[in-house]
């Protein structure tokens, strides 16, 4: 067994052992998502894979194992990132219209569990464990040069949250998230469950938000400088306690964790006597199912989609493993209503089928080509989503 799986069965493992030690412990996630496999085939993903009317699945790629963050380039390649294999894949982009990228290469390797990336200003920035680098790229000739270069050291690794996303913002600034080390406790490095925001250079750290428990997905709402950002709530407190969450990520915003949870519910081991911080606690403004693992997210733009699409979110919930009965395992609409209030719709499900596991998403990208693109690194691919308007009858 390679050195990268250990970081995913020992976590397992211990968790297993705990559960056979205090009998109030529910661990239920699927094996595959241990051992890995392959992605399934089409047509048994167009039996169990529904969506909204009018729009259609692909696999786009496949034998991507742990694939998990997407970003796509200026000429329309696609970036992937595969932590476990600590390497960056490049997917060239679909010239000649079969349906697959038109070639594959890995673009950086021998990286640090590296997650998140994004493109800035002829940049490739990649967040690893421990902190962030960048290296020159070329969109136009697919390549990079130099070596990459540490622009952030210094984030805490390890622990129970080691993945780290990265996206520049309408500021210019670069976010990035730091989950938690722990399921719930008082946090020694003040730099866990934060966002954090930098210059491009790496220059001017500052906390942007904290009480974040594992924000791994953040967007921008279209047409303002909003910030949602999806959280995992707590584990062992049951199967529908606390919610996963949706917020509204403001500066200096603090968000709950580890004393409370969803709408300001005083968390029973951390709870009492924190109870001004509480009080000023941001609740969030969606609450998700219980343990569904909230992930990537990406507010819509392109024209080509139905109207209600427009200006939506798309949420991967990658799928509970601290429940009696899975929950999760699919992608989940968000439509944001003039009053304020979100409407959460299902748009990509049927991965879980009782309790049979054949995907678990994790990121969601919106091609330059209009379609959507969906990360699975339990089946190692990447879904193309297309949307295709009804053709209506004429009556010449």
């Amino acid at each position: 067994m390679n050195k990268a799986l250990w970081y995913v069965v020992l976590p397992a493992l211990l968790v297993t052992v705990l559960a056979q030690r205090f009998g109030h412990l529910t661990v239920n996630f699927p094996l595959k998502s241990v051992f890995g496999g392959a992605a399934p085939a089409e047509a048994a993903l167009h039996r169990r894979i529904a969506l909204p009317s009018g729009f259609s699945l692909t696999v786009y790629a496949a034998d991507l194992p742990g694939a998990r963050m997407l970003r796509f380039t200026r000429t329309g390649d696609l970036l992937v990132s595969q932590p476990n294999a600590g390497a960056i894949v490049l997917l060239e982009k679909d010239a000649d219209g079969d349906g697959r990228p038109d070639g594959r290469r890995q673009l950086l390797t021998g990286l640090s569990r590296p997650h998140g990336l994004d493109l800035r200003d002829g940049w490739l920035y990649v967040a690893e464990t421990y902190g962030v680098v960048r290296v020159r790229y070329d969109a136009a000739q697919r390549q990079i040069s130099g070596a990459p270069e540490m622009v952030v050291s210094g984030i805490p690794g390890g622990g129970n949250h080691w993945s780290r996303t990265l996206k520049f913002g309408p500021d210019g600034g670069m976010y990035v998230s730091v989950g938690s080390s722990c399921n719930v406790c008082i946090e020694d490095d003040p730099l866990r469950a934060t966002l954090l925001r930098f210059e491009p250079d790496g220059t001017k750290r500052e906390i942007y938000a904290t009480g974040l428990r594992n924000t791994v997905g953040f967007d921008w709402r279209p047409g303002s400088r909003e910030l949602y950002g999806t959280d995992n709530g707590r584990d062992l407190l049951g199967d529908d306690f606390p919610p996963c969450e949706l917020n509204r990520i403001e500066k200096g915003g603090f968000y709950g964790w580890p004393y409370a949870n969803g709408n300001r519910v005083p968390d029973p081991d951390y709870g009492r006597g924190h109870e001004a911080d509480i009080r000023r606690s941001l609740p969030p403004v969606h609450e998700f199912r219980a343990h569904v693992a909230p992930l990537g997210m990406v507010f819509l733009k392109g024209g080509g989609l139905p109207q209600d699409y427009r200006g939506a979110a798309l949420v991967a919930l990658h799928g509970s493993w601290n429940r009696s009965k899975k929950q999760g395992y699919e992608v989940v609409s968000l439509h944001f209503g003039a009053d304020g209030r979100i409407a959460e719709r299902p748009f990509m499900t049927g991965f879980n089928v009782d309790e049979d596991v054949i995907g678990r998403p994790v990121d969601v990208a919106e091609g330059p080509d209009g379609a959507i693109y969906v990360s699975d690194d339990y089946a190692g691919a990447i879904y193309r989503v297309l949307y295709r308007p009804p053709v209506t009858a004429s009556h010449d």
